[in-house]
């Protein structure tokens, strides 16, 4: 991004907000929260005569703006199949990304709700059923702007990126070459065992914090991560514990899963190596945003060297996971 785009990005604040939300014709009452998010910037703003809205300011250059558009429309195609997805406001001409001086931004319905209840078995089963539906609409194409969820992006990529980067201590290079480089052998041979497992249009960080739980409902909050991938990726984030809790669970979101579409059990193959991919990625992530202060005031630990210790052991863990069966359904 260029730093004037970057340095704008960074010191977003109120009146630059109300004055971009006013600019769609809308009348802000001056009240503004900012909600939890990082990648982007994301606000709940008070509209006169009119419920609050959510402003979702977009990182520049992290998604071309047909990257965007694409992921609104997957949205709408959800909302239009009375899938509960919060999906963004149109104008009269049809458009959800709107700019306004060097941002680009969306406007939301508010929506409440809580998280969901990872130990209910009742819940994962409708978690099950709202996946498998988003997978019937998510199959019938695949996304042309959007990324593919594949080893290299996530894995091979951000491996490269610390190695190159002042990030990582020099003293724990040689660890971390070696059990990253152990860890993306082993997560290929997964991909590749998987290979012909079919790619669709996916959520692709469908964690409990991306569900707001309403009224009986799962309601999906962001799908600013939408990618092609397989669809074990948007129900793997919801199996966590030991082996036997983690299987009891997946049979929880099958079984509801199952009754709108078929599981190819050739993708519980992929969950250890999603995991490790995820891990890679997500350290990162955090080394690519380090220089964007909230990085920095919301992820301090980041900059110490007991990070990288306890990343190095994770990764080590991971790799001894990846040896043990797959789960059981």
């Amino acid at each position: 991004m260029s730093h004037n785009e970057q340095w704008a990005f960074e010191q977003l604040g109120p009146d630059a907000i109300l004055d971009a939300i006013e600019a769609t014709g809308r009348l802000c009452d001056g009240r503004t929260l900012a909600l939890n998010s990082y990648e982007n910037r994301v606000y709940r703003v008070g509209i006169e005569d009119a419920p609050p809205l959510v402003a979702k300011f977009y990182r520049p250059q992290r998604w071309s703006d047909e990257a965007i558009r694409e992921e609104h429309r997957f949205s709408r195609e959800l909302a239009d199949a009375d899938i509960p997805v919060i999906a963004p406001l149109a104008d009269e001409n049809g458009e959800t990304l709107f700019r306004h001086g060097l941002f680009r931004f969306a406007l939301f319905p508010v929506r409440g709700g809580r998280a969901p209840e990872l130990d209910n078995p009742g819940q994962l089963e409708v978690i099950g059923r709202f996946v498998a539906r988003l997978h019937l609409i998510g199959e019938q194409c695949e996304f042309v702007h959007r990324p593919q969820l594949n080893v290299k992006r996530l894995g091979e990529d951000s491996v490269n990126f610390l190695l190159d980067s002042p990030h990582l201590p020099r003293e724990l290079q040689a660890s971390y070459r070696a059990i990253s480089t152990d860890l993306l052998a082993a997560v290929r041979e997964r991909f590749a065992h998987a290979s012909a497992v079919r790619q669709l249009r996916i959520h692709g960080d469908l964690h409990p914090g991306n569900l707001l739980w309403r009224d009986g409902t799962p309601h999906i909050v962001d799908l600013d991560d939408c990618c092609n991938g397989p669809a074990i990726q948007d129900l793997w984030l919801f199996l966590s514990g030991d082996r036997q809790y983690r299987s009891a669970r997946l049979a929880d979101l099958l079984c509801g899963y199952e009754e709108f579409r078929e599981f190819d059990p050739r993708e519980l193959h992929l969950v250890e190596a999603l995991r490790a991919l995820r891990q890679l990625y997500y350290a990162a992530w955090l080394a690519r945003r380090w220089e964007d202060p909230a990085f920095q005031q919301a992820f301090p630990w980041f900059a110490s060297a007991r990070f990288w210790d306890d990343h190095i052991l994770a990764l080590r863990e991971q790799r001894a996971a990846m040896d043990e069966p797959d789960l059981i359904w």
